[in-house]
């Protein structure tokens, strides 16, 4: 009888650089390291020396923040998150938004590509900032947007200004704002509780971050630019701080101090 060989089945290839995206997954950001932090101002040493601990004082007091880390420090349970202000190019996947504006500078060597991006920070509790970040590469540009971010960060005055409401709890904006930037205008009205944010989707990022969660608004303008629309945006949530209140109407609006 003849023999009958079988062929054993080879076993499947090995995935090249399976334990390195393993690695990679795992990864975690460290975040600021603030136990060997410096201080290179005197403001960053009065706070980590712990003589000021409410960042509500630094910006009373008009002082520059030129450290990242004393928002870190006092702002611990700060977010971020990166908007969508460019559009992805190709035939297939062509029209997408993506978080990084690609722009291209004409030379005589060839085009030189830059990416942009805009980075919003907040705590969910009345301090938000947004910064833009410019870089020959994508990460580079990241890091720049969030630093100046956290560098441009402010507070606002939430409240309860909707005549339909008014049961004072800071969910809303006390009064009426208005904001503007190159041909984009954005108004921003107080809503009832249960309303949402009525506001376009990169907007609602920011104001999920500032704390606020019913707002109504109106637009104008080529609101396609995201850059306009999301700078005219924090112009009208500056206002909500810089616009005083009298002493009578602040408790009946819910405003905070």
């Amino acid at each position: 009888m003849e023999e009958v060989k079988t062929e054993k089945p080879n076993p499947a290839p090995a995935r090249r650089g399976g334990r390195r995206d393993q690695r990679r997954d795992k990864r975690v950001d460290p975040g600021p390291d603030l136990e060997n932090w410096k201080p290179r101002t005197s403001l960053g040493n009065q706070v980590k020396d712990k003589k000021i601990t409410d960042l509500t004082e630094i910006l009373a007091s008009g002082s520059k923040i030129l450290e990242t880390e004393i928002v870190d420090t006092l702002l611990p349970n700060i977010e971020s998150e990166l908007l969508m202000i460019g559009q992805s190019k190709g035939k297939f996947g062509g029209g997408a938004r993506r978080i990084f504006r690609q722009t291209q500078k004409k030379t005589p060597e060839g085009n030189k590509p830059s990416f942009g991006c805009y980075a919003v920070i907040g705590d969910k509790n009345g301090f938000v900032g947004a910064g833009t970040g410019k870089s020959k590469d994508t990460v580079p540009s990241r890091e720049k947007a969030i630093r100046k971010a956290k560098l441009n960060v402010f507070k606002i005055k939430r409240g309860c200004g909707s005549w339909q409401c008014g049961c004072k709890e800071p969910h809303s904006i006390p009064f009426t704002v208005e904001g503007k930037s190159g041909s984009v205008k954005i108004r921003l009205m107080p809503a009832p509780k249960g309303s949402g944010l009525v506001v376009e989707r990169e907007c609602q990022k920011v104001l999920k971050l500032a704390g606020i969660k019913d707002v109504w608004s109106k637009t104008s303008g080529q609101t396609k630019i995201k850059q306009n629309l999301i700078t005219a945006l924090t112009k009208a949530l500056k206002e909500l701080r810089q616009t005083k209140i009298r002493p009578k109407e602040q408790e009946a609006l819910g405003a905070e101090e």
